[in-house]
């Protein structure tokens, strides 16, 4: 299984996108988890940056699929203090942090296509190198 951050979403969805390929390639690998978070990153960027109705729905069919074949990891109050403790131990904003904090508790390899603060400092892969796995 892996955890796929919203950029990896987004980016399967974003044909523009440097890692569009490699995250369409991801999702077509099976088990994949991600967190209740993510659900409202896809639509904000779908239905106010990008304007595309179509684009958002089409990002939450595709949330909700990997609920139901893989996980939705959602909020709870230990996942919450581990999101601060990796705030204190890391320069991230806590929607990282939770995805970081949902990955590790799923013991399982976190996905992003956000190289400063999540691939750089160790804490993510891209998608392209998760396929190499």
């Amino acid at each position: 299984m892996i955890l796929l951050d919203a950029s990896v979403l987004l980016a399967a969805e974003d044909a523009d996108d440097l890692h569009h390929a490699d995250a369409v390639a991801l999702l077509r690998t099976g088990a994949l988890a991600t967190v209740d978070l993510a659900l409202y990153e896809v639509t904000n960027i779908a239905e106010l940056r990008w304007r595309d109705p179509a684009a958002s729905l089409r990002l939450r069919q595709r949330i909700w699929a990997i609920g139901e074949f893989g996980a939705i990891v959602r909020i709870d109050e230990a996942l919450a203090e581990r999101v601060a403790e990796l705030m204190r131990e890391h320069p991230i904003s806590a929607y990282d942090a939770g995805y970081v904090a949902a990955a590790e508790r799923l013991a399982v390899p976190l996905a992003s296509c956000d190289e400063r603060d999540l691939i750089a400092p160790g804490l993510a892969s891209p998608p392209g190198a998760l396929l190499q796995s």
